[in-house]
């Protein structure tokens, strides 16, 4: 099952993006582009696979979904700091391809500084948050307190413990239907995904920290299509 829509016109996808009938708009969070740069400066080299990956994957999202606009959720960027020349032109390319086929919407991450710089050499100016097809869609870092409301930053994942392995780790898509949060895998595959926990010690984003979490629905992405995990209470209790 490549999508399950859990609200009327609202589809999370295997694609790790959320499909609204409006429009349709498609959602990403979390692209974190020029995450390969920003390790090397620290002495990390790793192969440059995270921007053609996300140029692949929106290039599928385009493709199967044909969207009107497309709201990019923030923490495009990866680095904190001032994007030097290599890392901005990751930006630039992926920001260039969506418009090609769509309208775009930069919503503002913590990650996201000086990203108005980049977005100023192709017109677009980056917003704190958007109110689109009754929801209030902002980064997660900080809560509006608008609800019914649509995050990332969280990057959210559940660890399924294995009796004969060490489990699965998995990015999934959060719904607290009563309290009207939906939280976003990130769309970048690379980036590390956040145990949910029942202590809500891990928990980083506001609005879902302050909503009765435990009772979220879970929706896993895999390989084989959005898994349908049950209550986050619930998941806690699967092994493999």
């Amino acid at each position: 099952m490549r999508s399950y829509e859990i609200l009327p016109g609202v589809k999370v996808t295997n694609d790790r993006c959320l499909i609204l009938d409006d429009g349709p708009t498609a959602v990403l969070g979390d692209l974190h582009l020029g995450y390969e740069s920003a390790l090397e400066e620290e002495g990390m080299y790793i192969p440059r696979m995270n921007t053609e990956s996300i140029r692949d994957a929106i290039n599928g999202v385009l493709s199967e979904y044909e969207p009107e606009r497309v709201v990019l959720l923030g923490d495009i960027k990866h680095d904190f700091k001032r994007s030097k020349r290599e890392a901005r032109a990751e930006v630039t390319k992926i920001i260039e391809l969506l418009l090609e086929a769509s309208d775009v919407i930069v919503v503002k991450g913590n990650h996201d500084n000086f990203l108005q710089n980049i977005l100023s050499d192709i017109g677009l100016m980056a917003v704190d948050y958007v109110d689109l097809g009754g929801f209030r869609m902002e980064h997660g870092h900080v809560d509006s307190k608008v609800r019914p409301v649509i995050i990332g930053h969280e990057h959210p994942s559940v660890r399924i413990p294995g009796a004969m392995s060490g489990g699965m780790k998995i990015h999934c898509f959060v719904h607290q239907k009563k309290d009207g949060v939906i939280v976003l895998p990130p769309f970048s595959p690379f980036s590390a995904g956040n145990d949910l926990m029942l202590d809500g010690k891990c928990i980083m984003a506001p609005a879902l920290g302050g909503s009765d979490y435990p009772d979220a629905d879970i929706y896993g992405v895999s390989e084989v299509g959005i898994m349908k995990l049950g209550k986050l209470r619930d998941v806690m209790d699967i092994s493999i």
